[in-house]
């Protein structure tokens, strides 16, 4: 079901070049951006449909607007200077704990008349369409035009892609990363280096697309010792963006563990070496009791064998490396286990094995197999919006 970064689609490398022709550009880029649309048009109107049926429904606007949105609207308007406490002392989690590219474009379309909610969703909703393109040319650049727009059609109806048009940082981390992807693999260094810087200060699991730069770089330095400052500065500038940012949290509270507090105060996040996702797994496999806890544990399940079935293909190497660091920081740290197939929604690794499959097949039968996985992952999100009670 996969192949070897050797044995890429021979369609590859011409279409890689023939991208830069004006034509072949836009019009693949259109289409990546057509699919997008389709995807959030259909879940726009699950969502609708399901929130009409809830006991009290909350409106479209409402629900992109719920959780992660109000804490991001929150730091768009400033962060704390210190630890946040209830009434009876014990440590709260505050805007400190989420990083700060995605608040500060909020805070920048805001300031051009636009209400903070809708300045967020607008954020949310361009980063998308990037995110859209981005995608379409890594899996082009890696497979084939087929498989580029294989990945983004793919990725845009997983379980929890409904977070591309919430008032999430996830559509923006996603057009960073991709996009940082696609300049490395093609040797632009500088704008992978910014893309990278972007991602870093997006989320903590920037640092692992930082790592994939980083292996992008060793590799373009061992082909071409001449030519190795390029590469080296790209892969620091990114490396270079989470440490950044919890540095500034500690000097700001002057704490130097002070991001790391504020996370396991108010979600209880922290890293125990997957002891309480192993812990989640058993009981509800064991227990089965609720649906969606069960089908939590299934999705994490599913994406360990898809990147168990990626690895054995020997996909490039820093989407590998970034894949891979990713997984082990999602499995790895204690918290809402509900919110971890989100944060594996921009892994790509766990995609792979399936767009490759779609590319190779018959495009009939690619079309039906992805319209069934994009029906269920459509539903999927919106439910979890609309009517399960907990956060994503």
């Amino acid at each position: 079901m996969s192949v070897t970064a050797e044995e890429v689609s021979a369609e590859a490398p011409a279409v890689a070049e023939g991208l830069w022709d004006k034509a072949g550009r836009w019009r693949g880029a259109g289409i990546a951006v057509g699919i997008l649309a389709l995807t959030r048009v259909v879940q726009l109107l699950m969502l609708v449909g399901l929130d009409r049926a809830t006991a009290e429904p909350a409106g479209l606007r409402g629900n992109l607007l719920i959780w992660d949105g109000g804490w991001f609207l929150r730091v768009a308007a400033g962060y704390p200077s210190g630890y946040t406490y209830a009434a009876d002392g014990t440590m709260q989690g505050n805007e400190l704990a989420f990083f700060p590219l995605y608040p500060m474009l909020i805070r920048g379309l805001s300031a051009l008349a636009l209400d903070p909610g809708t300045a967020a969703l607008a954020v949310s909703w361009l980063a998308s369409v990037a995110a859209a393109i981005a995608l379409h040319l890594l899996g082009t650049s890696l497979y084939g035009r087929r498989a580029g727009w294989a990945l983004v059609a793919i990725c845009c109806s997983a379980p929890m892609s409904v977070v591309l048009s919430m008032a999430y940082s996830e559509s923006l981390f996603l057009a960073l990363v991709a996009g940082m992807f696609v300049a490395a693999h093609r040797q632009v260094w500088w704008a992978a280096g910014l893309l990278g810087l972007g991602a870093a200060l997006t989320r903590p699991t920037g640092a692992a697309a930082a790592v994939g730069l980083a292996v992008a770089a060793i590799i373009a330095v061992r082909r071409d010792p001449a030519k190795r400052w390029p590469p080296l500065a790209a892969a620091a500038v990114a490396l270079a963006g989470v440490p950044a940012y919890l540095g500034w949290v500690a000097w700001r509270v002057g704490d130097a563990e002070a991001w790391f507090r504020i996370q396991t105060a108010g979600w209880g996040t922290s890293f125990d070496f997957s002891a309480s996702t192993i812990d989640f797994l058993a009981r509800t496999l064991t227990t089965g009791e609720g649906w969606v806890p069960v089908s939590v544990a299934l999705i994490l399940l599913a994406a360990l064998a898809a990147a168990g079935v990626a690895l054995a293909g020997r996909p490039w190497l820093p989407l590998a490396v970034y894949g891979v660091v990713a997984m082990v920081l999602v499995y790895g740290q204690a918290g809402y286990y509900h919110s971890k197939p989100r944060l594996l929604l921009p892994v790509l690794l766990t995609l792979l094995p399936a767009v490759v499959a779609a590319a190779r097949a018959r495009p009939r039968v690619a079309v039906l197999a992805i319209a069934g996985w994009a029906v269920f992952g459509l539903w999927y999100g919106a439910y979890l919006v609309a009517v399960w009670p907990y956060t994503i």
